[in-house]
């Protein structure tokens, strides 16, 4: 049973950093595409970043504008998102998201339609 757990986040002021990861059970990373989105109350979930299963080719929302890097390292089976220059619209909740991919590079994908194994979440406050 594939299990994604978030951590790292939490609460900081405006142009501060955190780190956050997403440590997975019961997959392997070298096989799945990636990704971190975003959710607040009564907004629908939204891209932040996707990374693709083998290739390490990445994509990020507009709104990142270089302030955010993923990453993953598939021997520790752990995704994680540095996030810089946070901002008080940066405050959501932060959930990790893996699809299968058996074979090739790996795509990279921004909707999470295309996903179907999700982590918790973990809440980042920022406060300007």
């Amino acid at each position: 049973q594939v299990k994604l757990t978030e951590s790292g986040g939490g609460s900081v002021q405006a142009g501060e950093s955190l780190l956050l990861s997403c440590v997975g059970s019961g997959l392997d990373y070298q096989h799945y595409s990636m990704g971190w989105f975003r959710q607040t109350p009564g907004k629908e979930r939204e891209a932040v970043a996707a990374i693709a299963a083998r290739s390490g080719a990445t994509r990020y929302a507009q709104f990142v504008k270089g302030r955010f890097t993923i990453s993953k390292d598939n021997t520790k089976n752990t995704l994680f998102l540095q996030m810089n220059s946070l901002q008080p619209e940066d405050s959501a909740t932060y959930y990790c998201a893996a699809e299968f991919m058996p074979s090739g590079p790996g795509g990279v994908f921004l909707m999470h339609e295309n996903y179907d194994n999700w982590g918790q979440g973990t809440q980042v406050t920022v406060s300007s």
